[in-house]
């Protein structure tokens, strides 16, 4: 089987933290795509980095996307406009991990000034660990869900 595809980015705000999390999944048994910024700059805009990911993430079928911003808001914004992701912002593991299981979420939406490295490794090692159940009332919220795409 081959390893899990994950694409990361981050404008200023994540660029930090970015850094961290690439070298804690260095050695792991994932394909880690960094799509950018590759160097700090305090000018960059989140979207530029957030639609990449995201639609990368969504040609891409079974990958998933870590974007990090300031906030992680405008991230999490912008790439819920691409087709085919399900983005989310979160700051506890339970959401990190319980996103993908019960609504296939893809991408991890994370904070630069929120959280710090230690908290974003256990929120990361969560959404990277879960797997979508495919239970019935899961699949038919995710259906309506995807329905709107439509």
């Amino acid at each position: 089987m081959a390893a899990l595809k994950v694409f990361i980015g981050a404008d200023h705000g994540g660029f930090p933290l970015k850094e961290d999390l690439k070298a804690f999944l260095k050695g792991k048994d994932i394909e880690l795509i960094d799509v950018g910024n590759l160097v700090y700059d305090n000018k960059d805009d989140y979207p530029d980095y957030a639609i990449t990911l995201a639609k990368d993430v969504a040609k891409n079928e079974g990958s998933r996307g870590i974007i990090i911003c300031g906030s992680g808001v405008g991230a999490n914004i912008a790439a819920n406009k691409v087709k085919g992701v399900r983005a989310c912002l979160c700051h506890d593991t339970y959401s990190a991990g319980q996103g993908v299981e019960h609504d296939a979420m893809n991408v991890l939406c994370l904070g630069g000034r929120i959280v710090g490295i230690e908290l974003a490794k256990a929120l990361v090692t969560a959404f990277l660990d879960a797997k979508y159940s495919g239970e019935e009332r899961h699949q038919r919220r995710l259906n309506k869900v995807l329905a709107l795409e439509k």
